[in-house]
Parts: structure tokens; sequence; C-alpha cells
């Protein structure tokens, strides 16, 4: 049904006679973070002071706290880590679209809010490599998803650790992207995906140079003259899999190991040489010729792909460093920077979403919604009300079913009630969000609009006059 769903969608929105391509901000950041509570602020991590913020964030964290009781609070509300990057980025209009967690690793993807109708088809999923595959605390997580038509796929990976297994490594990596698949029929596995990004604390040293000589190049900037001694440099020059990934230059010093709260390299008793264990990889799908079936006939799925093709996609990567005011683990975190340039598959949203009138607690209130375009709607659909700078898709107010006290205007227009009650007395600027159930996405997004104090609460001395913003039970 996923795949049924998946191309009856693609088939109504690809537009091939626009030629214009679209430039988008991508930034993504690996951290081993060492079972450590965050700092205070991720605003220097994440580049906020900057003033060409990226369209889409994407975090990927290893070694969150996982102790028992901690992770059953993690699953039941957001974890600490979660919890601040929501919050901060929540204030500058993104929006925390998809995650997954497997004990210590988390991965995040956050959208601009006006991106969020056109990324569809998401899926997460995992694979444990740690003590004979049955423990999470080693493998790899990922998100993938439609950006605009284009198939995304991104790979948060925790390797096995120390010096003798680069190739256990690699044999972890290919195990990863032979387990993970997807329910859908062009891209099943990893690297059917247009664009892959592989991430994380790959956990590969620096071969055969001693202490002495790696801290000198690092404290002399000679970066280069240990890049032929890095283990994945050197296990890509005889490994297919690592030379499908591209990676920048490593022009930073080694992430791995610190003294905690400081940029020295580790002074305990083990002193572990400093390694690039942190990393960021990517992989770009070449084009190729459809194959033909055994009577000559190129396959449809192929076909698919050839059309993609009309639409394609450049990458480059802007940026790739590591961050050295971070101190809480022994790893400074790294950050890459991409621009992707693409063709739009999708220009406009599935669906249309209007506040009709006046909004109160004073009386129901009205919605209008508009089918743009045909696709797999459902009676689990649901309109919810946010307020403006919500953080995540169940960061909502209230909601209500799409197929409750509907009234059809028409075979496109409907519109449907919001009873008094669950309107926030105190008011405040909203945005209404359509979900498909069928896709598991947000697939409308209403223009932001005035949620007005209800002048009954005030007359009777429930609200204050000209105190804006929403209740305190909702903005907690």
């Amino acid at each position: 049904m996923e795949e049924d769903l998946s191309r009856a969608l693609n088939s109504v929105t690809l537009e091939p006679e626009d030629s214009k391509m679209d430039t988008f901000g991508l930034y993504v950041v690996t951290w081993n973070v060492g079972t450590a509570e965050p700092p205070e602020d991720v605003n220097s991590l994440l580049q906020l002071s900057s003033p060409n913020k990226p369209d889409l964030y994407v975090i990927g964290l290893q070694e969150v706290k996982a102790a028992p009781l901690k992770f059953v609070t993690d699953l039941a509300f957001e974890d600490s880590w979660s919890q601040l990057f929501m919050r901060t980025l929540a204030h500058l209009g993104y929006i925390k679209v998809s995650s997954i967690r497997m004990q210590g690793l988390l991965l995040l993807f956050f959208s601009k809010l006006e991106h969020v109708p056109f990324i569809r088809d998401i899926q997460v999923t995992y694979t444990r490599t740690g003590i004979y595959g049955y423990w999470g605390n080693k493998g790899g997580v990922s998100i993938r998803l439609s950006f605009y038509g284009h198939m995304l796929c991104f790979l948060n990976c925790h390797l096995t650790a120390h010096m003798n297994y680069a190739s256990q490594r690699v044999d972890e990596f290919e195990y990863i992207l032979d387990a993970q698949t997807f329910d859908t029929k062009n891209t099943p596995h990893i690297l059917d995906h247009k664009v892959v990004f592989w991430f994380g604390d790959l956990n590969f040293r620096i071969e055969d140079h001693g202490m002495l000589f790696v801290r000198n190049c690092i404290t002399s900037q000679r970066f280069s003259l240990l890049w032929p001694k890095d283990q994945l440099t050197m296990m890509k020059q005889k490994e297919a899999i690592l030379q499908k990934f591209e990676e920048g230059p490593l022009d930073f010093q080694p992430t791995y190991k610190f003294d905690l709260h400081s940029d020295n390299y580790d002074t305990s008793g083990k002193k572990r040489k400093p390694a690039w264990c942190d990393r960021i990889l990517w992989h770009v799908k070449p084009k190729s010729s459809p194959p033909e079936d055994e009577d000559g006939h190129i396959e449809e799925e192929q076909l698919e792909g050839e059309r993609a093709n009309e639409f394609p996609l450049k990458m480059t990567q802007e940026n790739y460093t590591s961050k050295m005011e971070y101190g809480v683990s022994d790893h400074k975190p790294v950050i890459g920077i991409f621009c992707l340039e693409l063709k739009k598959m999708h220009k406009t949203p599935l669906v249309e979403v209007c506040a009709e009138g006046e909004w109160s607690a004073d009386f129901d209130a009205l919605i209008t919604y508009r089918l743009l375009q045909s696709f797999p709607s459902s009676a689990w659909d649901w309109i919810g009300l946010y307020k403006v700078g919500f953080k995540s898709v169940s960061d909502y107010i209230t909601y209500t079913w799409v197929k409750d006290d509907q009234v059809s205007l028409n075979d496109e227009l409907f519109q449907v009630y919001v009873n008094k009650d669950e309107i926030p007395v105190r008011g405040g600027e909203c945005v209404l969000c359509y979900f498909s159930s069928n896709l598991q996405c947000i697939v409308g997004i209403s223009q932001p609009f005035k949620v007005q104090e209800s002048r009954a609460a005030i007359e009777e001395g429930l609200v204050p006059e000209n105190i804006n913003g929403l209740d305190e039970t909702v903005a907690s």
C-alpha cells in the first residue's frame, strides 16, 4: 500500500516544464556527547548569529545518556538534548519534522516551516551492531524522506572503537547498509536515495605515527601530514563501498580525545592518541540508463527513475570544521554546511488550510480546507491548531478530525468546526496544520492568524486584559 500511495502521489505532482533551480542550505552536526547533559546553549554550535540561516538542520548525537530509568523517561518525554535543540530552533521558525533514537544514538531533523508541506514519505529505522548485534550501544539510525520530490537519507552511526578494528568498522557499515530497508519500491535501500549523508562517531584512528609527531602536527596545524595515516582515508583506497562516499578536507584538528571542559588532549593515564573519529561524508547517486527486462522492455520503476532525472540536484560543501568551544564531552562536535541546488518536483502543497472569520474562545471556530491535488486522504487525517513558533508536530494546542462535523461545500472545498472550549482564552498568534495519516506528515499550513482574547473570560475576571500569548498551560 505504501508503494502505491507514494507512486500515486508523485505522479500527480511532477512539473518538468519549469527549469528553475532553487538553492537550499543544509547544516549537519555530529557529536559524541559522552553521556553528558547538554550545555546551557547551542547557539555557536548551530551558528545562529549567522545572517544566512540554513533551511534544514540535521543533528546526529552519539552516547546520549541511556541509563535504564532515564531512557524510559526519555521515551515518555523528549530527552534533554532534543528539548534544547527544539527550544532553541523553534524561536527561529524551525520545527522538528522527524527523529529516531536507539539507546545512545539520536538523530533529529529540523526544517523551516515553509518547507514542511514539501517534506513527505518520511521513514525511520535502526540497526544494532553492539554485542553480537543484540545491543544498541553501537550501530546506526536513519531518517529518509522526500524533499520537494528528491529522496534524501541521513545515517547517523556509532561504530566499534579502538585502533585495531578498522576493518570491523567497515564491516559494520556494510552490514548497516544491507540491513536497513524502507517500505517503498524505488528506494528500498539507503544507497537507492538520490543523496545520502553518513556521519557520526565512526571511530577511525591515526595509525603508525607516535604521540609526539601527531601532537606536533596539530600544534603547527600541519594536518595534511596526518591524512595518509587516517584509517578512513586508508580504507577508502581498498574498500569499494567507501569509495562511493565523498568527504571534505580535514582542515581542523582531530576531535578526540580531550580532557573535559578543556582544549587539552587526553592527559589521563591512557593518553589516547588524537584522532578524527567524528566525520561527515556524503554520496550522490549517479545517473544511469534504465536496464531492460528479459523481453526488452524498460521496467516501470526505472522509467520513474528516468523521469526523476529531469529534476537535477547538485550539492556542494561550503564548510567542514569542528566547534572547539564545547567541552562537555571528550569529543568536539563537527559540523558540515552544504548547499543543495535542485529543481522542485512539488511546488504547491497538497492541501490549502484557512482559518475563517474571527477566532476566540467565545464561540465555535470554522476551518476551511481545499484539496489542491489528489492524494490518499483518510478519516484519520486531522487539523491541528498551533502557536506560532511551535516545536514539533505533536506540539499542538488542540486538533480536530477532518471528518468530524465536516461540511462539504464541493468536491474540493470543505469546512470543519472547532469547539470553542478547545480554543485558548488568552489568544495569541497561531497557525493551522493539516496532518495526513497515510503520509504521516503535514501536507498543508495556513497563514498565521490571531486568536482574540476571550471577552467573556475577561468580563468574569478570569483573564486580565491586554495579556498577549496563549494560556500558561499551553505555553508550558
